[in-house]
């Protein structure tokens, strides 16, 4: 992760995903244990559990970086005082272009999880990013992966209350 941006996440979040961490940094012990048992069975170029081994390790590696970027950036718990423009931390009611139905979702990180009903969207995602800044009533477009756009509009914006 290369943006530096905070990343805002309820203290429950922050407190599940440093368990998590910690796991995997006391999880290392035994991943090196294994590539060492299974570099002693002998050939490495046909040692399938030794590829395995090292395949967990870097998986487990690239999780362990990826948390601390995150822990290292987060805002825990730390709402929006005012809750009169999308920020992190905040709910907001959107409604789809063409569409009569509301939608309510949660400006925050999709380590987030989920919270019931409430839709977790990252600040960077497209639709995120393009609703960050924006004031009830605000229209605002942002572009779909397959190229076309989607435009939405912000009803209603909350302070999340966990």
């Amino acid at each position: 992760m290369t943006d530096t941006q905070a990343t805002w996440l309820t203290q429950e979040a922050f407190d599940r995903l440093k368990s998590e961490l910690d796991g995997l940094i006391a999880n290392r012990p035994v991943i090196a244990a294994e590539i060492n048992a299974r570099r002693e069975e002998g050939d490495l170029k046909e040692n399938g559990g030794y590829h395995a081994a090292r395949e967990e390790q870097g998986q487990q590696e690239a999780r362990i970086r990826q948390l601390q970027e995150l822990l290292r950036t987060a805002q825990v718990g730390t709402t929006p005082s005012s809750a009169d423009e999308a920020a992190p931390g905040t709910v907001l009611t959107i409604k789809y272009e063409d569409d009569e139905d509301t939608e309510k979702v949660l400006l925050g990180s999709r380590e987030e999880g989920s919270h019931g009903d409430l839709q977790v969207i990252s600040p960077n995602s497209p639709l995120g990013a393009a609703l960050l800044g924006a004031k009830p009533g605000d229209t605002r477009e942002y572009q779909l992966p397959d190229g076309g756009n989607m435009t939405v509009t912000l009803v209603d914006i909350e302070a999340f209350t966990g």
